[in-house]
């Protein structure tokens, strides 16, 4: 019999490793001598480098790069254990958690030092980079990743315009001359689940500014410095990004990436089941156990536990499709079907607080797997 565990992080209480080790603890209890494979997964968000890095037994780096204000901050980026690749999220560097509720002003806040984990990651001789792109301070349009990387953005004196995204309408010229050469050579996979354009009212300053603290009169300012900043980047690359599905996201860092270098978008779980290579993992496969914190009928929209369950049914479409969450939301029926999730189990064992559920997170899913599979194992001598 062969076990494939592959969940998610439970945010603020495992990794997504810790979670698979404890699904695996408890299934073992009842066959001890299945086979077992463990991916770690991630949906291209928090908790993506570390998983890549544990399913791929790679390597983390640490590096000083500028934080969303211009402080200087340690971010970790993460090296493929199985190929010259590098994973990166860019909230490591500039990141919410950076900023507080009186820093936060998206009017200065740059992708800088996103911009430096990528050359830091180009110094190991990698020839392509994962980057995730949630939880940005930013909303600079990728800006300031890109002055990092080499491009010089001038105002009408010649003189680099000042970091963030307040500064971008004094944006004159647009000089690709100093771009690291090494860019053109790199292919960076931008692991997003966002389609919001750059501009207008579905873009990038209208929707996700407020959530960095942009007040109304920001986010007609910003709105305004990127239609400016995107007429510019048409006018030096010919790309018309604009409108471009996904230009928007982490605060236009995906318009920053889609004209300076050679990335393309892609849903994120769906980079992390290609990358952990998953495919090959779960072949064969007589039952998949996943799961993450939380699930409900929003899982459908990119979330780890749908992503892997329609993909192990497309490589072991035999094998039932487990998933164990801290919570249980509304509308799961959504998630369920022949291309999907068969079962959903929480793991929460009693009444508590949340403190105490992610204390207990270990022993309750471990517990929970331990009772799935004694489920197994009683159905399996029945149908014999």
């Amino acid at each position: 019999m062969k076990f494939v565990i592959a969940p998610d992080s439970f945010k603020g209480g495992l990794t997504a490793k810790e979670a698979a080790n404890a699904m695996a603890t408890g299934i073992k209890r009842i066959f001890p001598d299945a086979d077992y494979t463990l991916v770690p997964m991630a949906d291209g968000g928090e908790g993506t480098v570390q998983s890549l890095v544990d399913a791929t037994n790679g390597q983390l780096v640490a590096e000083t790069v500028t934080g969303p204000l211009g402080q200087p901050v340690t971010a970790q980026f993460g090296l493929l254990g199985h190929q010259p690749t590098a994973v990166i999220e860019m909230a490591q560097a500039s990141g919410l958690q950076y900023v507080t509720k009186r820093t936060a002003n998206p009017l200065k806040t740059t992708t800088y030092g996103t911009g430096e984990l990528i050359l830091k990651a180009l110094d190991h001789g990698v020839s392509k980079i994962i980057l995730g792109i949630g939880g940005s301070a930013t909303v600079d349009g990728g800006a300031g990743m890109a002055q990092a990387i080499g491009v010089q953005l001038l105002d009408h004196a010649g003189q680099e315009i000042p970091i963030g995204g307040g500064n971008l309408n004094q944006l004159a010229q647009i000089d690709l001359s100093r771009l690291d050469a090494r860019i053109a050579n790199t292919k960076i996979l931008v692991a997003s689940d966002v389609t919001n354009p750059l501009i207008g009212p579905n873009g990038a300053a209208t929707i996700f500014g407020p959530q960095k603290g942009a007040t109304a009169k920001m986010v007609q300012q910003l709105d305004h410095n990127l239609t400016h900043y995107a007429n510019l980047l048409h006018q030096t690359t010919g790309q018309s990004i604009a409108d471009y599905p996904g230009a928007g996201a982490a605060g236009g860092l995906g318009a920053g990436l889609l004209a300076f270098t050679h990335a393309k978008m892609q849903r994120g779980v769906d980079v992390v089941i290609q990358y952990s290579d998953f495919k090959e993992k779960a072949l064969g496969a007589d039952f998949v156990f996943t799961g993450e914190g939380g699930i409900d009928f929003q899982t459908k929209f990119g979330k780890t536990p749908y992503g892997v369950a329609r993909a192990a049914k497309k490589f072991s479409p035999q094998a039932p499709v487990i998933v164990i969450a801290g919570n249980v939301g509304q509308g799961i029926d959504q998630l369920y079907g022949d291309d999907a999730i068969d079962a959903i189990f929480t793991s929460v064992a009693g009444v508590k607080t949340l403190p105490e559920a992610l204390e207990s997170a270990s022993h309750d899913i471990s517990q929970t797997a331990e009772n799935i599979a004694r489920l197994i194992k009683a159905t399996t001598r029945f149908n014999l």
